[in-house]
Formats: structure tokens, C-alpha cells, sequence
């Protein structure tokens, strides 16, 4: 009998053997339900994922030790739990920054930090694009180039400056979305 036919109980106790299929089966037959749970209380894809992960890294990390009567009412309760972890770890963030910057005019304030953030983040994602698109994005966002100046300065024609420029863009796009950061992409170019 292969893993995936196990029984809760069965999984369980194969976990508790140490065994990495039956995690890898809690994980693909519990991993949308409990992001379900994260999300419904998170509104934030990013964060439900991040605690998903977390419950599930603790319950391997915590296998030997822990008793199991229904491993979904278990997973559940222990999203839930992660989930107001993860609110007093955020609230203890924003009054850390707040007392941090002090406290005037704290919408600006949180809006520089946010645009800092946004930033590194575009940056570390233009970091790893192809070294040609690199450079024209760079050239036209951190220098403000134009796309004939650009096409002139790299040699090259000013429908390849455009087609990198796209890539560029649908790139950061992309990973803006997959990691749930909610902001206009036009707004995020606006920064550099």
C-alpha cells in the first residue's frame, strides 16, 4: 500500500517514523485547505502561505513529540494558532517602527518604509534577469534614458531596447503578484 492510500492515522504514525512520504502526502492532501483557513483570516496570500509553511515545518520538526486524534482538526487548530502568531508578530513590527520613527506623521513615515521595501524588492528581482535586460531596465529606470538613447549607447535596435523593457516589466509584475504585494505596477517603477 502506497502512501497515498493511508488512512489519517496511518499517515500519522508514519510521520511519526520519521518518514518523508507521509509528509509529503500531508502536504499534497491538506496544503489548499489549510491555505484556505490562513487566507480567510489573513486576507494576505503571502502571509497565508508563510504560515502554512510554518505549521507544516513545525509539525515535521515536532513529529516525535506531539499526539494526533484528527490531523485535519490538528493542522486546522494549528493555523489558526499561527495565524494569531503572525498577527501579534506584525503588530509588534508596526509599533516597533512606529516608536522607531517616532510619531509624527506616521502615514508618511510608513509610506517611505513601504516604498524602501518595494525597492530592494524590484532591485533584487532586476538582479537576476538576463544580463541585456538588465542593463536596459537599469539604463532606463535608474538613468531615465530614452528608449533611442538606450538603443544607442548598447548598439542595438530600438525594438530589442522595447523587448527587453516588456520582459523587464512583466517580470517584476509577475513577482509582485506571486508574492502577493498589492500595489499598481506603474506606481512601483515610479520609485527608482
Amino acid at each position: 500500500m502506497t502512501v497515498k492510500n493511508y488512512s489519517d492515522p496511518q499517515l500519522v504514525a508514519s510521520l511519526q517514523k520519521g518518514e518523508e512520504a507521509a509528509m509529503t502526502e500531508i502536504y499534497d492532501r491538506y496544503w489548499k485547505k489549510l491555505l484556505g483557513i490562513a487566507y480567510n483570516h489573513t486576507h494576505d496570500k503571502s502571509s497565508a502561505q508563510e504560515i502554512v509553511q510554518e505549521v507544516l515545518i513545525k509539525l515535521w520538526d515536532r513529529r516525535d513529540d506531539i499526539q494526533i486524534n484528527s490531523l485535519p482538526n490538528y493542522l486546522a487548530m494549528s493555523v489558526k494558532y499561527m495565524v494569531i502568531n503572525h498577527t501579534m508578530r506584525e503588530r509588534r513590527r508596526s509599533e516597533i517602527a512606529y516608536n522607531v520613527i517616532g510619531k509624527h506623521d506616521h502615514n508618511y513615515e510608513h509610506e517611505q518604509i513601504y516604498a524602501q521595501f518595494l525597492k530592494k524588492y524590484i532591485g533584487g528581482v532586476v538582479e537576476v534577469l538576463p544580463e541585456k535586460c538588465k542593463l536596459v531596465f537599469k539604463a532606463s529606470r535608474e538613468s531615465g534614458k530614452n528608449i533611442r538613447e538606450i538603443a544607442q549607447d548598447l548598439n542595438i535596435a530600438e525594438k530589442t531596447v522595447e523587448a527587453h523593457l516588456t520582459k523587464a516589466l512583466k517580470s517584476i509584475k509577475y513577482s509582485l503578484k506571486s508574492a502577493g504585494i498589492m500595489t499598481l505596477c506603474y506606481f512601483s517603477f515610479y520609485i527608482f
